[in-house]
């Protein structure tokens, strides 16, 4: 079980060095709107699957500038965290934030379509 939380730990800190690097270092921009959400490591380290939105829709852009990046970022992981083997960075769109956005947007107008309809009703409750 330890070494779940390990890698756990691991991935957390994967994560804000690489949103740190993200937001700081490099120039490339199409990277520059990228939000790091989250980072899954493999059990012996080998691989990190790394999860970024970009909220302008501009996802192949921004995916393409971060795997030209890959190196940069692990060269740089490395200096900060000590691992036998560096994992190889695998990036993968997060549609999570999307998907909860349109959600939002769907209930809003379920919403106002529903005070629409009691506002015609003058016996319903608004």
């Amino acid at each position: 079980m330890a070494n779940f939380a390990r890698t756990d730990r691991i991935a957390q800190q994967i994560q804000r060095e690489i949103a740190e690097l993200v937001r700081l270092q490099i120039n490339d921009p199409r990277v520059r709107l990228v939000t790091i959400t989250g980072v899954e490591v493999a059990g012996d380290y080998s691989h990190a699957k790394i999860f970024f939105t970009r909220l302008d829709g501009m996802q192949q852009e921004a995916q393409q500038g971060l795997e030209s990046a890959s190196g940069f970022l692990r060269k740089h992981l490395a200096k900060s965290i000590k691992l036998r083997v560096m994992p190889q960075l695998h990036f993968v769109y997060d549609a999570s934030v999307e998907r909860g956005s349109h959600l939002s947007q769907l209930i809003d107008q379920a919403v106002a379509s529903d005070r629409e309809h009691a506002a015609e009703v003058p016996d319903l409750p608004v």
